[in-house]
């Protein structure tokens, strides 16, 4: 077998150093998201806007919270109105722990932008003594399932968060069990700033998303690996 000439080694080289590179990205955006699973459980808004882009969006409860601004008041405001009384985390009681799992990142060939598929789990709930910050309606206990969609973005040489969407898939009151449960939060109806906690728009009408019981598809960014059809090929966008 003839010895490869320089222009191979030089073209192998390159292939070796992008796929270096390509995993690199893939463990950034991992660990990134892996953050904000653990910023999000302690109520640390400016902490979690400063993993989204400048102009990132956050799709919740058919909402869009847009830039550093609707990230904080989703993640601070939101989560403080509703779980902290107001105070910043963590909270004497509180138990809000989000689990991020199941991870499929893939980059772009460029490697200037990425989509990445997660699913989160959510355990939530006021020990007995600390049940002064619990809004009327919230269950004491409950637990939380979802998907994440994403897109992600290198801002300046830093891998940032473009688009965060997540598709709840269902919620149960730990006492009764998800059998026997109707989610405890709903769609957002109302935007920013008529709800001073609400979206900065919704969703279209047609992408609207009723919780729990109801189930959604959540269409794949990433090619099945034995057949390499694209799964979201029928997907919107």
């Amino acid at each position: 077998m003839p010895e490869p000439d320089s222009a191979q080694l030089a073209a192998r080289i390159d292939a070796l150093d992008h796929r270096i590179g390509e995993l690199e990205d893939v463990n950034a955006i991992r660990r990134l998201h892996w953050a904000y699973g653990y910023y999000i459980d302690f109520n640390r808004p400016d902490q979690v806007a400063d993993l989204f882009a400048q102009d990132g969006v956050v799709v919740f409860l058919s909402g869009e919270y847009v830039g550093h601004a609707g990230v904080k008041r989703l993640y601070g405001d939101w989560i403080a109105q509703r779980f902290t009384g107001g105070r910043p985390g963590p909270v004497h009681g509180l138990l809000l722990d989000h689990f991020q799992m199941q991870d499929i990142i893939t980059v772009a060939p460029d490697r200037q932008t990425a989509k990445g598929r997660f699913r989160g789990m959510l355990f939530g709930g006021w020990h007995d003594d600390f049940q002064e910050t619990r809004e009327e309606g919230m269950p004491q206990q409950f637990m939380e399932a979802g998907i994440y969609e994403n897109d992600y973005v290198r801002e300046d040489g830093v891998w940032k968060i473009k688009r965060l969407d997540y598709m709840m898939q269902w919620q149960g009151d730990y006492e009764q069990g998800w059998a026997h449960t109707h989610a405890h939060l709903q769609p957002a109806t109302t935007t920013f700033p008529a709800d001073p906690i609400g979206p900065d728009r919704l969703l279209p009408a047609s992408t609207h998303r009723p919780t729990w019981p109801y189930r959604h598809d959540v269409p794949m960014h990433f090619a099945h690996p034995r057949f390499g059809n694209r799964l979201a090929q029928d997907a919107p966008g």
